[in-house]
């Protein structure tokens, strides 16, 4: 078993020895000047104009033979192109890019050209976001494909994500799917299906709820953010995702892979579908129950994932950044903060005075509201004044 373990590693390092030939001179090469082309929107002939910009149903179908004939096209157009940048390029507005974002933006060009997906897992704060946005923005200026792209990412940052296309790349037209049920359709039907934009911003509640509009379409880019939520190949989400007609996949993670292997299978079935088509296959190769604890084992597999992955952190390329401070200050309770304190503290005082025999979930709940109560009194009803409730200083 060890000796056919060994040579399936042998087999998929050399799969990754293919890849890593064509990605790694993009990185590890001084870039040249970039493409000589004039920011803007791309001139498109009339007849692919009027393509784009029908409805949806007939904008991204085509049929399985013109799809592959424009492929073919693009890959004959894009043979003697080879775009680096040694600059934040033209397209970015508000600001420019740092160096290691530049590089990391060569990185994501490299695996388009080369027609791969892949992992940008840079550490948190060194700006994921931007560099995705550079490279739709890329793939309009330079490639002449505005779009559809999809940037599938958690709720609590879709308007971070709004913000910061209209920021750093006005030029790209994001639209956000969200609302409820009305709210949903009437973007579907006026914003959505006329295909007037590029990228689609939504979050993976809204995903799953609109599955089959999505569906209708044949995305260029599907961008992951958070990439562990699809970690689990049997969830909703991840199931739902790995339908979608997609030419190229990105994942966005700002944590290391963990070792769990058939984890790190998720990740890999959602970058080469082809290569990791099954889940059993891939945990009879390398027995997954059985090797739980070997390191070793773990460690080739993540030089498997070497060549689509790229990850740098905070102290490596940000030296210029001072160490993190962290400063601690201490705030006393207001007045009405130690009136509901004591209140608490007096109603459950024979809980509290009790010798070991109290139930534990009570005392629990005594240690929540407590918290609640530090957090802030308004946390309690009756405790705000009002009606009428106002939002001014009183709140601080």
């Amino acid at each position: 078993e060890k000796t056919d373990r060994t040579n399936r590693f042998e087999y998929l390092l050399k799969q990754t020895e293919v890849f890593a030939h064509f990605i790694q001179p993009a990185a590890q090469k001084t870039p040249t000047s970039p493409l000589k082309m004039k920011p803007g929107r791309p001139r498109i002939k009339m007849d692919e104009k009027q393509n784009l910009l029908s409805a949806g149903d007939n904008r991204h179908r085509r049929t399985e033979q013109e799809e592959d004939e424009e492929l073919l096209n693009e890959n004959s157009k894009a043979t003697n192109i080879c775009t680096r940048f040694d600059e934040s390029p033209s397209y970015i507005k508000t600001g420019k890019l740092r160096d290691y974002q530049v590089r990391g933006l060569n990185w994501l060009i490299s695996l388009y050209e080369n027609g791969i997906n892949g992992i940008l897992a840079d550490e948190m704060g060194l700006g994921k976001t931007l560099q995705t946005i550079a490279l739709l923005g890329y793939m309009k200026h330079y490639r002449n494909i505005p779009g559809p792209h999809m940037v599938l990412v958690p709720k609590s940052t879709l308007c971070n994500w709004m913000n910061e296309f209209k920021r750093w790349v006005p030029s790209l037209h994001a639209v956000c799917l969200i609302g409820d049920q009305e709210e949903r359709t009437a973007f579907i039907r006026d914003v959505l299906l006329p295909g007037e934009w590029d990228v689609c911003v939504t979050s993976y509640e809204m995903l799953i709820r609109e599955k089959a509009v999505f569906k209708r379409f044949n995305w260029r880019y599907l961008v992951i953010d958070e990439a562990h939520r699809i970690k689990n190949e049997k969830s909703k989400l991840s199931e739902i995702v790995r339908e979608f007609k997609t030419t190229n996949r990105l994942l966005l993670t700002g944590t290391p892979l963990q070792n769990n292997l058939h984890e790190l299978w998720a990740l890999l079935n959602f970058l080469l579908p082809d290569v990791f088509n099954s889940s059993e296959d891939f945990d009879s190769w390398f027995d997954t129950n059985n090797c739980l604890g070997d390191q070793k084992l773990v460690e080739r597999l993540h030089i498997v994932l070497r060549p689509f992955l790229l990850r740098r952190i905070k102290a490596d390329v940000e030296k210029s950044l001072l160490p993190k401070k962290e400063i601690k200050m201490y705030v006393g309770l207001s007045k009405m903060q130690r009136e509901w304190y004591t209140k608490i503290l007096m109603k459950d005082i024979d809980i509290l005075n009790s010798s070991g025999k109290t139930d534990k979930m009570r005392l629990l709940n005594i240690l929540m509201q407590l918290r609640k109560c530090c957090n802030h009194a308004y946390l309690f009803d009756g405790a705000e004044p009002g009606p009428p409730y106002t939002t001014d200083l009183h709140l601080v």
